[in-house]
């Protein structure tokens, strides 16, 4: 055989590839607990902005419409339903049983009733608890507004 023709072969032996493999399964074991804690914190600092967001357009759908709306708070059925103070419709309902968070009653009770002014009739606290124990607090004022702390 001539030099032209020697073909020179390049890659990777068998123990270099177990060997990178081994190191990549290594990386994922010690990353995937930090991806899923990062993924339930993201995961419900979502759903409490979205619940901060459900009762804060229940106060200014009742503006707008200018008639009063209840948010009830449903803990067995994990959801948050927006109607008519007169019971007749459903305007919407928030679904946060997927989201990874606890809803404790509100300290008013598990209605909340908004008011054609945007005022609240009664002022209410709602914790929201994520699965790894962080609680976030709503404060919902006399006069409707709706804070987070």
């Amino acid at each position: 055989m001539s030099k032209d023709r020697q073909v020179q072969e390049q890659g990777w032996s068998l123990t270099e590839l177990l060997i990178v493999l081994a190191i990549m399964g290594v990386m994922t074991m010690l990353a995937g607990p930090s991806y899923q804690t990062l993924t339930a914190r993201v995961q419900a600092r979502s759903a409490t902005a979205e619940i901060a967001s459900e009762l804060r357009f229940a106060r200014q759908l009742a503006m707008a419409r200018r008639e009063r709306l209840r948010v009830i708070f449903d803990r067995e059925g994990r959801t948050i339903t927006l109607q008519r103070a007169d019971g007749e419709g459903i305007l919407h309902v928030y679904h946060y049983a997927d989201k990874g968070v606890v809803v404790e009653e509100p300290t008013a009770g598990p209605e909340l009733l908004f008011q054609p002014s945007g005022r609240a009739a009664t002022p209410t606290t709602i914790l929201v608890r994520d699965s790894q124990g962080r609680e976030t607090r709503f404060t919902v004022s006399i006069t409707g507004r709706v804070s987070a702390s």
